[in-house]
């Protein structure tokens, strides 16, 4: 039996990648067979359609742009399918702060416009992408699934809103509502305002990359590859009402990030570094525990990340195309 799935965001950079994986148009991965995928996005600032260029004739695919907040074209498009997997949201904590209203519309608005059309058409699984900032900042150790959550930015805030109402149309109806919550991630595709692609074609322009504050800040890295399959395991073999952290397993602060950047680039630091003040609530670390999807599910991270930083500056080297437009039309 084919699985139809309505894939939301899908036009983003996560989205998009877990759409070409599944659809076997990734390099190295052979798709997941019988399966059928359309696409619903809004196609805001960060989603492209060209991110979806791969799959555009498989006959497995199907796109329609709309917004997750319209009920009635949500509930239409759940009535013919049989599974969600729900990446669509607004994503950049520095636009947040600036203003969050976007992200609660987005990110709790929208998210209880799916579930509730989930739950009214019988939907058999529904995955929830969400975040590890949901969990706050912590020194030391790793958030287990089990830890509260404690979130310090609007955005942040608007993801964890979000779960929780996700896994309550599981504990109230019985949807099977699967969450998972990443650390960073990077890879080709990326909306150029992350921290990652940022730094990547300002050093490939010969401009400065800004460095909040110390430096200090640590973050886990995930490549866009283990993600995609990470989901899919949760996807596919996951438990229903559970929650998977998923991780990289690089733990970096800003500062070393920034010096494997610029020598990828062959940038200087003196010439190539800005420091500017630091982002208002700054979480100082993150880092997810992964032993359950570990254990449950066989989840391994995979791709070294040298080995990913090398191939996504390589991709960005590459694909000057791709990210010039946006860069000039977000003036970024």
């Amino acid at each position: 039996m084919t699985d139809r799935i309505l894939v939301t965001g899908g036009a983003g950079f996560i989205g998009s990648h877990y759409v070409r994986t599944v659809l076997g148009r990734e390099p190295g991965f052979p798709g997941a067979g019988d399966v059928a995928i359309t696409v619903l996005d809004a196609l805001t600032y960060a989603g492209n359609p060209a991110n979806l260029d791969a799959v555009r004739d498989h006959p497995g695919f199907a796109f329609v742009q709309g917004d997750i907040c319209d009920a009635g074209l949500v509930g239409k498009l759940m009535a013919e399918h049989d599974q969600v997997v729900h990446f669509a949201a607004e994503s950049h904590v520095d636009r947040s702060i600036d203003g969050g209203a976007e992200f609660v519309r987005t990110n709790v608005v929208g998210t209880h416009t799916l579930i509730d059309a989930a739950h009214r058409a019988g939907i058999r699984t529904f995955v929830h992408i969400s975040t590890d900032e949901v969990y706050g900042s912590i020194d030391e150790g790793s958030w287990p699934e089990t830890d509260p959550l404690a979130p310090n930015s609007p955005y942040s805030a608007a993801k964890a809103s979000s779960d929780l109402i996700a896994l309550s149309y599981h504990r109230t109806h019985g949807l099977d509502v699967r969450v998972t919550r990443c650390s960073n991630n990077y890879g080709h595709h990326h909306f150029p305002e992350k921290v990652i692609p940022l730094f990547i074609t300002n050093l490939l322009d010969g401009a400065k990359v800004p460095l909040y504050g110390d430096g200090g800040n640590v973050r886990d890295w995930l490549h866009i590859d283990d993600h995609a399959r990470g989901i899919e395991l949760v996807r596919t073999k996951g438990r229903a009402g559970q929650v998977y952290n998923i991780g990289g397993g690089t733990e970096l602060s800003n500062k070393e990030l920034t010096g494997l950047l610029l020598e990828a680039c062959g940038a200087d630091w003196d010439t190539s570094v800005e420091y500017v003040t630091d982002r208002k609530g700054h979480d100082r670390r993150y880092s997810v525990d992964c032993a359950k999807i570990r254990e449950e599910l066989g989840y391994a991270p995979r791709k070294d990340f040298a080995t990913g930083l090398a191939e996504t500056v390589a991709w960005y080297r590459e694909n000057r195309s791709w990210w010039e437009p946006l860069k000039a039309r977000a003036a970024l």
